[in-house]
């Protein structure tokens, strides 16, 4: 699901259900909802897919033939699909770096939102940074960093409620080639008062919480009448979810401001998500039946 990938890393006539419908559906768009679809869809199936039934399905939510076959290609480029030809038909499967990809974007997806166990006030704290000249090193610390649930605290300071993660940063450390002038520490940070200081500085929790107030109101007046809208709508709702993970560092209850409504984001998703996946999942074996029957 990175950017990490999707499920990273959860086709009837009739209005199209609606997930900011109103955003046009660019390349990098088109590459992000086919992510979704291999998560979602492919990836448990296990078995490839005629282009054809991408297309399909990538239609139901708005993306273009071009760029659909555009995104096809770039993921086979970058080494997550192959392709193998039928005749004048190609199918798509999964490489294993494809998998590798989906499945752990598919954990951090479909596992995010679970309320964080009790905490033992305990705080992981990175010291590290990149020379300014160096764009390219500073994006990938900052990404992989906060991808991870660090906040920046200030330049070259980030920080997290969760020291588990300790082991995943120094790996992102390495990556950045940062690791030999980094500092890791754990400890205790003051009173519960500074603690919410602390994460109010490093995470803008206004402007998460504003994200998940849209979603809420999106996925709300989402009704799909039929297995076509209700893969269609399954597909918006898995999209919609998948940068939570990025946006939201999952706080504890105790840094988190009352009445937070990423809890009913998460309650939300995960009722829809049950709700519709019989349905979708069917209508995805019927798009995909006839490669299926021929393989």
């Amino acid at each position: 699901m990175s950017e990490p990938a999707t499920a990273a890393m959860e086709p009837c006539a009739g209005p199209e259900p609606e997930f900011h419908r109103r955003r046009e559906i660019g390349a990098a768009s088109a590459r992000s909802l086919l992510l979704t679809v291999l998560g979602e869809f492919a990836l448990p199936a296990g078995r490839p897919v005629w282009t054809s039934a991408f297309l399909r399905a990538l239609a139901l939510v708005g993306v273009e033939e071009k760029s659909s076959r555009q995104a096809l290609a770039r993921s086979a480029t970058e080494g997550w699909l192959e392709s193998e030809r039928h005749g004048r038909r190609t199918s798509w499967r999964l490489t294993p770096a494809g998998r590798r990809l989906l499945s752990q974007g598919a954990e951090r997806i479909y596992g995010f939102g679970v309320p964080v166990a009790t905490w033992d006030r305990r705080w992981l704290v990175a010291l590290a940074s990149v020379p300014e000249n160096n764009r390219r090193l500073r994006h990938l610390l900052r990404t992989r960093l906060a991808w991870n649930g660090l906040g920046n605290l200030s330049p070259g300071v980030w920080v997290s409620p969760h020291p588990e993660c300790q082991a995943r940063v120094r790996e992102v450390l390495a990556q950045a080639g940062v690791a030999e002038t980094a500092t890791i520490f754990v400890g205790e940070l003051g009173d519960t008062g500074e603690a919410r200081r602390v994460a109010g500085q490093a995470w803008d929790l206004a402007a998460i919480e504003l994200a998940y107030e849209n979603f809420l109101t999106e996925a709300r007046v989402l009704r799909p009448a039929g297995p076509e809208e209700t893969l269609a709508a399954q597909l918006r709702l898995v999209q919609e979810w998948r940068r939570f993970p990025f946006l939201d560092p999952s706080l504890p209850p105790e840094l988190l401001p009352s009445g937070w409504s990423g809890t009913r984001a998460a309650a939300l998703f995960r009722d829809r998500h049950a709700a519709w996946k019989p349905i979708a999942d069917g209508c995805w074996r019927d798009v995909t039946q006839d490669l299926i029957s021929k393989c």
